[in-house]
Order: structure tokens, then sequence, then C-alpha cells
């Protein structure tokens, strides 16, 4: 089997409908197994909008109160991921839509960072790789939206779909279940990591965190990089940022 691909992209991207059908157009041409992670961005703004819950995030993570966890779930399980299946679908590959709760892929605990309560946020503690697996197995794309079971209380987490790509990079790599390498890919708008308008080829550890604090890296970026730094050191084999046309092989390389 050829290397998994965990590919992530943005619930921002996906608002863009050019983009979903050239994405989806992508995918269906590929012929490595591949298991797609997305968020929901502006989608689920506009929804808890719509329901009058008050829309807050601290460092990047949408706080999630119970009330504001069912309009997500219905939104990023809902609408969004099945607009994405039926794109895939309709490109001719076989697709499947879940979320972490489904067949009990994705377990996790409470997320509190320094010790604030971010509400249903969820760190992921578990995943399933023998479910995933299986669906690659016969020849299917997950498509994954990031809500994973609390493995205490049975309830539904939000998790941040950067956090979910590696989580589920670092458990396809991790001995038993390394069967075959995993490549993690961050989609983004951009060619991958600007530095003064320049395309880095590649970023190693040293670099990210003064580039972070010099604004090179900024916004969005900054989770990418992040996360894609610490599935290479928990033995991810590959992790680029890229945008859909490098997503064969451009972009850059976390080293």
């Amino acid at each position: 089997m050829q290397p998994i691909q965990i590919i992530k992209v943005s619930g921002r991207q996906l608002d863009n409908p050019t983009f979903l059908d050239k994405l989806c157009t992508v995918l269906a041409g590929l012929e490595r197994p591949v298991v797609l992670v997305h968020g929901g961005g502006k989608e689920i703004s506009a929804a808890m909008d719509r329901y009058d819950q008050v829309v807050n995030f601290i460092d990047g993570l949408r706080v999630t109160p119970p009330e504001s966890m069912a309009v997500m779930e219905m939104v990023v399980c809902g609408s969004i991921n099945k607009r994405i299946v039926a794109k895939l679908t309709a490109a001719g590959k076989l697709a499947l839509g879940m979320s972490g709760v489904d067949l009990g892929l994705l377990r996790c605990v409470p997320h509190r960072p320094g010790g604030v309560d971010l509400g249903r946020v969820g760190a992921v503690t578990r995943v399933e790789v023998g479910v995933l697996h299986t669906l690659l197995s016969l020849g299917w794309l997950p498509v994954l939206a990031p809500v994973a079971l609390g493995q205490e209380d049975g309830l539904s987490y939000n998790v941040n779909a950067d956090h979910v790509a590696q989580a589920l990079a670092v458990a396809l790599s991790t001995p038993p279940a390394a069967t075959t390498p995993a490549e993690l890919v961050f989609i983004s708008n951009v060619p991958g990591v600007l530095v003064q308008g320049n395309l880095l080829p590649s970023i190693s550890a040293h670099e990210i965190e003064p580039l972070i604090q010099a604004g090179e890296i900024r916004e969005g970026m900054i989770p990418k990089v992040r996360s894609a730094y610490e599935a290479r050191k928990a033995g991810v084999e590959t992790a680029r940022i890229t945008n859909l046309e490098g997503l064969a092989s451009g972009g850059t390389r976390i080293i």
C-alpha cells in the first residue's frame, strides 16, 4: 500500500465553491489512500449568530459551551461534511462522511490549555486505527468532521481540525499500527510558509518560534506549522504545508 495521506482543509477554504470543486477533482484522481479532515470556520460562526450564541475564540480555539456544541455538530458533521461527500461521490470517489464519534474513531478528554475552561473542546487521546485501515482497504475515502467522543463522559467534543489531522497521522505512524508510513498535508490558501513573500521549501524546528515572534508566521499558519512539527516529532515521516496545486509534492516541509 502507498503511504496514507492525511489531508486537512479549513472551513474557510471550503466556503469557496470553486476550491471545493477543484479539491474533489484532485482527490478523485488519486490512487493512494487518503483521509480528509475538514474544519467549519465561518459557517459555524454564522449558524451561532442565527441562534443568538456568542462567538468567542481563545488562542485560536473556539469556546464551545454545550448549546454551541449542538450547533457546531449540526453544521460541521451535517451540512459541510455532506457537501464534501456529495461532491466527491459525484466526481467518482467512494467517500464516507463521518466524525470521530462514529465507530468510536476518536476519543478525547476536555482540553484546558493553561487551566482555561473552553467548554466542550477536546484533546484527542486515542485513535482507532483499525477502523481507518478497514475503511481504506475497501477503497473508501473517509471525510472526517473534527468531533470526538469523550472517553469519560461519552459526550461529543469539538476538536481543532489541525489537531485531529495531527493525531491521525501520529497514530498511523506509531507501531504496531504503522503498517505503512503516513504523510500529513495541510492545504492552505498560499503555497506554503512564506517569509517576506518567498516560499520556504523547508523549515526546521528551531526556526518556527522565532518566525512566529517576528510576525512572519501568523494567524491560521501558526497552528498548521506547530501541528506539523509536533507530528514530525512524534514519528510522522513527512509533514507539509502547501496549497492545492502543490498537493503532490510541493509546499514547505517540516524538518
